[in-house]
């Protein structure tokens, strides 16, 4: 691990005397609870270039704090918080979060579909389709839905899965500029945000699943779309001199022959910013494949997989990076989001950047200069006993290392990680960080010979939802970043808990797997509201305001790859594709009576003829996994709201209509891709296990949860 810095010295006293509300808040910390008394909450943001009333990015500033400066909410009179309009979506993914700002709000749905409202009275302004449906090549660039957009100076920001980043006019929806991020042909899709920072679009990548691609971030500026610079995040040909910083640092990390046999380092989700600072921080994702030993032979510790890099956000040149797992190899990213603030540590105040990778462990860094502060379990984690606070690295534990023992063997937390990429919040008056957590485990071990499809090339084999004690549990925690352990917690319904979003009003908002839109006290964690609806509700919710009024907007719909990878330990829940989908905006006196909706019963599909074989249901398992049917269709056939749960889908008993729709992609329209690769011996074996599945639904809950034998290829979620 290497600590460099080239940033400047923040005058920490010249910043306090820019504050107009310094005495104030100053007030507001005496009055705060013992577990925030060493934080200094007159400074909320190292980003305060948005207006209070606005939402235009992903976490709101480049702070990705998501937390909302308004107040008008509170505990005092939330009861009187209800539903001012709302709007219905087509089936599809809608876990996204929208953006705010000028009277108007703008949302993603499905393929990149933008669509623009009067934030006020919810009246539809006009739509965007990105088609990306018709344009995409491949399903990996095609199956997964966007996660948000980004809106400044009146253009609203996407970028498409198949790698076209547009601005539009947030009047009209109109295209103003376009360019493509990567060609058709290459193994790479976005699906997280983009953000705005500093008058700059940053756009990040996934891919590194499934090929050893070499990662990158890029930056455009917003205004024109010309490309400024790119950062990669895996070294290059080392046969080439290593012409930059990032380069020396990285290369040589990786050892043996590995060029154009690993890679990956994929940027997919997480990005923050300091302008004071004038860095930029990239959230790094796993390496390709996942086994070490095939993919650096000779060792290393491969930066910067895992890695969280800071960058001169003008040039895109590398500062300092901390690794949150060398040689990454168990889908360890840290693509979750990286909360910016200043906060007092022994009697010190320190600028630092807190994450709660998937790893299990909460980190507290100096965003100056990469120095590791603190770091300890936010839950179960038995990859690692502890974080060697004198070298930075994790004490690993014994036998850990799959590629060294053969076997699978037990490993907390799974593939889907502590805490995905579902955001956390933070709010400066309490100190606290709200992050939504997972507690599940897996089976790991060596990739065995013969294996094939689309995920057969990462050298492992993973059970990630292996019914194992005590997993299939989720929490709410507020964590104390300076004590380093939870202030609250509150066990959730399911395994797939939403975004938070922290409000001045000390109100903590989430929704829920049960369908219920929760808000709480944020210093005691006591629930003071809730609203029901018809589906799921995953999506991080916003705040913003219009004409001195406080608004509160979430999507509700299950999807995403986490409805997929944790679908079974959502299958007491109703998290079905043809639920609806809606966007909710609620204020003080919202008067729209969301009409009532009446759930049908689901029927299993009738199979008389249906006659069990364990070796073909087990051939169907490990073919629906491998091919990352699971993704969308859910872990053991249980769908988790991505797309139909074919349990119950006639489609299974016709063998031509599922050759048409797998191999031909009948329906690539309604987004379904097509999977060519996949063999027609394969895909009776994968008709014979939903078969086989459909008939355990049929047999009741019991049946349903349980599943025939399968494996599951990871996914970053």
């Amino acid at each position: 691990m290497t600590w460099q810095t080239n940033a400047g010295r923040r005058d920490v006293i010249e910043a306090m005397k820019k504050l107009t509300n310094f005495p104030v808040l100053l007030l507001a910390a005496l009055l705060l609870p013992v577990a925030a008394c060493n934080l200094t909450p007159s400074i909320t943001d190292s980003d305060t270039s948005v207006e209070d009333g606005d939402w235009p990015n992903y976490g709101r500033t480049g702070s990705e704090q998501h937390y909302s400066p308004l107040n008008e909410v509170t505990a005092e009179n939330i009861g009187q918080l209800s539903l001012a309009w709302h709007f219905d979506l087509e089936p599809g993914f809608t876990v996204s979060a929208p953006v705010a700002a000028d009277g108007k709000l703008f949302t993603t749905t499905g393929n990149s579909y933008i669509r623009g409202f009067d934030a006020v009275t919810g009246k539809l302004l006009w739509e965007f389709d990105a088609k990306t449906r018709e344009l995409a090549k491949g399903p990996l660039q095609m199956n997964y839905g966007n996660k948000g957009i980004a809106y400044w100076k009146g253009r609203v920001f996407l970028v498409t899965t198949d790698g076209r980043v547009i601005a539009l006019d947030a009047n009209n929806g109109k295209p103003v500029w376009e360019q493509r991020e990567y060609s058709l042909d290459e193994m790479r899709n976005t699906n997280g945000p983009p953000r705005i920072f500093g008058g700059k679009l940053i756009i990040g990548h996934g891919g590194a699943d499934i090929s050893p691609i070499r990662g990158y971030v890029t930056a455009y500026d917003a205004m024109t779309g010309k490309r400024l610079w790119r950062f990669y995040t895996v070294p290059g040909d080392p046969s080439k001199p290593a012409d930059t910083k990032a380069e020396q640092v990285s290369r040589p990390t990786w050892k043996g022959d590995w060029f154009g046999k690993g890679g990956g380092g994929t940027a997919w989700n997480s990005f923050s910013y300091d302008p004071k600072l004038n860095l930029m921080y990239i959230g790094v994702g796993n390496g390709f494949p996942y086994n070490p030993k095939l993919r650096s032979p000779g060792g290393g510790d491969n930066l910067f997989l895992a890695s969280i890099v800071a960058v001169n956000a003008d040039t895109g040149a590398y500062v300092w990076h901390y690794q949150v797992c060398p040689q990454e190899g168990w889908d360890c990213t840290a693509t979750m989001d990286m909360t910016l603030a200043d906060i007092t540590i022994d009697g010190k105040l320190r600028q630092v950047l807190m994450q709660a990778p998937k790893n299990g462990f909460f980190y507290v860094i100096d965003r100056k200069t990469g120095e590791l502060l603190s770091a300890e379990k936010f839950a179960k984690a038995t990859w690692a006993d502890r974080i060697d606070m004198k070298t930075g690295r994790p004490v690993e534990n014994p036998g850990i290392r799959y590629q060294d023992r053969p076997g699978m063997f037990e490993l907390w937390p799974g593939p889907q990680g502590a805490h995905s990429w579902l955001p956390q919040a933070y709010s400066p008056r309490t100190g606290l960080v709200y992050i939504p957590v997972i507690e599940m485990g897996a089976l790991i071990g060596p990739a065995p010979a013969g294996m094939t499809g689309i995920g057969s090339g990462m050298g492992a084999m993973l059970v990630a939802d292996a019914p194992l004690k005590g997993s299939r549990r989720s929490f709410l925690k507020a964590w104390d970043p300076i004590k380093q352990k939870a202030a609250w917690q509150i066990e959730l319904p399911g395994v797939w808990p939403g975004g938070v979003l922290a409000t001045a009003g000390d109100l903590i908002f989430q929704g829920r797997i049960d369908g219920q839109l929760v808000a709480y006290d944020a210093k005691t964690g006591k629930q003071v509201w809730s609203y029901k609806t018809a589906s799921p509700i995953v999506a991080p919710p916003i705040s913003y305001r219009v004409k001195g009024k406080q608004y509160i907007t979430v999507l509700t719909g299950s999807g995403s790859q986490g409805g997929g990878i944790l679908a079974s330990g959502n299958a007491a829940f109703r998290t079905d594709y043809a639920l609806p989908r809606q966007v909710l905006t609620f204020a003080i006196g919202g008067k729209d009576p969301l009409p009532r909706y009446t759930m049908t019963d689901r029927v299993p599909v009738d199979d008389p003829d249906f006659r069990p074989d364990a070796a073909k249901a087990q051939a169907g398992g490990m073919a629906f996994a491998m091919n990352a049917c699971i993704v969308c269709h859910g872990m053991n056939a249980i769908g988790g709201g991505a797309a139909p749960d074919l349990r119950y889908s006639p489609m299974i008993m016709d063998q031509n209509a599922m050759k048409a729709i797998v191999k031909d992609g009948a329906l690539k329209l309604n987004g379904m891709p097509a999977f060519p690769q996949v063999t027609d011996q394969q895909l009776e074996d994968i008709r014979y296990y939903l078969r086989a599945m459909a008939k355990q639904a049929a047999a009741g809950p019991a049946g349903a949860q349980a599943g025939a034998p399968s494996a599951a290829t990871s996914k970053g979620m």
